[in-house]
């Protein structure tokens, strides 16, 4: 492989697990981040994906460093839970930019290379929760919900241009924003899932991996879960 990846949210956690899936496939890869910079020795690029401003100089960056984008794995996502009644407008609403709107930016400024190429790899990260919902988490589900109507009609303006598009919806991983939920919480999240254990932050990389591979090359459309079996029936 010699691809130019670039995957939102990649310094840490599922973005990370993905960034270093693709550089060890030998994938030229590129991250954006907001907070924390990406480990040295991977190509970074500030960007606050909730300003088309700033993805668009993104992008431009990683043009100029690698050439026009070929996979895009659209993973920058934030949690604001509370319950409905005591969510703020304002929570609700950055969650949905920072994890929807986020995606349908980054995914519009990708087709552009994608469309001149007549090819091109979209994958975006929803959630279990999106399918499932949960109880504090209505602007999480919500945004994770909407990646899945927006991932479904890209694939078929696109398609014809072999572009595919697809979702990865992950149940509970071992991740910086799970740890912060603590020890009782992640406990239940583990009891009600069939193989009684969280996933591995790579084991969702290999599933994204799989998407951008030409294995699968006549899928599209499609939401693979990733959840040990929680969401099955959804």
């Amino acid at each position: 492989m010699n691809r130019v990846v670039l995957i939102t949210g990649g310094a840490r956690g599922i973005g990370l697990a993905c960034a270093q899936r693709f550089t060890a496939l030998g994938d030229r890869v590129a991250v954006t981040y907001n907070s924390s910079a990406p480990p040295d020795g991977m190509f970074g690029v500030h960007c606050d994906v909730t300003s088309s401003e700033s993805v668009d100089a993104a992008f431009n960056a990683v043009e100029q460093k690698f050439g026009p984008v070929e996979v895009l794995v659209s993973n920058a996502g934030i949690t604001h839970d509370g319950l409905l009644l005591r969510m703020s407008e304002a929570n609700f609403t950055s969650v949905i930019d920072t994890n929807l709107t986020a995606a349908y930016r980054v995914t519009k400024r990708a087709a552009q290379g994608m469309l001149r190429a007549r090819a091109g790899r979209i994958i975006l990260v929803s959630s279990v929760v999106g399918l499932l919902g949960s109880a504090g988490q209505a602007n999480y589900a919500a945004s994770k919900a909407g990646l899945i109507g927006l991932a479904r009609s890209v694939a078929r303006e696109l398609g014809s241009r072999s572009i595919t598009v697809n979702v990865v919806a992950p149940g509970p991983v071992e991740t910086d924003m799970t740890a912060a939920l603590g020890e009782k919480r992640l406990a239940e999240l583990t009891a009600a899932v069939p193989l009684a254990r969280i996933a591995t932050a790579d084991e969702i990389a290999g599933v994204v991996a799989f998407l951008a591979s030409p294995d699968a090359a006549y899928i599209t459309g499609a939401v693979i879960p990733v959840d040990g079996g929680l969401g099955m029936g959804h």
